[in-house]
């Protein structure tokens, strides 16, 4: 039987991870250097009235390149790696709102990939940007 690759194992891992599921992040779409991740509005994603605490926006973002981080039919050596560097710049507030972030791959190396991902509403409108360096165990 063959080893899973990176995407499959990601395709598994968002819906299994503890955080992502309490949040209700999704997979929307994942293919080679590129994610889209969802995470629906719940008032429990409040931090004040209908306002998305940007620390729920900065953990979509980071799953998101993440999970471009791991779209590729690379067969790891193991399931180990980390976020090791991110930046967020927040463009709006998101009230009582979906959000889609959309994650690319802007370089990936043996050991080091980089993604830009962008946080939308569900109008479209952009809630935030960042970038994100993940490694790979």
């Amino acid at each position: 039987m063959s080893q899973p690759t990176r995407a499959e194992i990601m395709r598994s891992f968002v819906p299994a991870s503890p955080f992502a599921k309490e949040l209700g992040i999704e997979i929307v779409d994942l293919r080679l250097d590129h994610a889209e991740l969802r995470l629906p509005w719940s008032p429990r994603l409040a931090t004040l009235g209908e306002v998305v605490h940007g620390g729920a926006i900065a953990t979509l973002l980071d799953t998101a390149g993440m999970a471009a981080a791991w779209s590729d039919d690379t067969v790891p050596e193991n399931l180990a790696g980390a976020t090791v560097s991110m930046s967020v710049s927040f463009a709006a507030a998101a009230r009582a709102t979906d959000l889609t972030a959309r994650a690319t791959v802007v370089r990936r190396g043996r050991s080091l990939c980089f993604c830009e991902v962008t946080v939308t509403d569900a109008a479209g409108g952009v809630i935030a940007h960042g970038s994100m360096v993940h490694r790979y165990g």
